[in-house]
């Protein structure tokens, strides 16, 4: 994973995780709900992003016919 990708899910998943914290000093329980399953998914697709990432590049490359 590049480097500007990487900071971008760093930066959306911290403001996620941001607004997790928000919600709840408001005691507002479904936006706490709702941005943690947001959080989740976020942080889950980065990681599984960055695996499909790897893959495709430690994948060597067949020769065409």
């Amino acid at each position: 994973m590049n480097r500007p990708l990487a900071l971008l899910f760093a930066v959306i998943g911290t403001a996620l995780l941001v607004a997790i914290a928000a919600a709840i000093s408001f005691g507002n329980i479904a936006a706490v709900w709702l941005c943690s399953i947001a959080s989740i998914g976020f942080i889950g697709f980065g990681f599984t992003l960055k695996a499909k990432l790897r893959r495709k590049r430690e994948q060597p490359s067949s020769p065409k016919p």
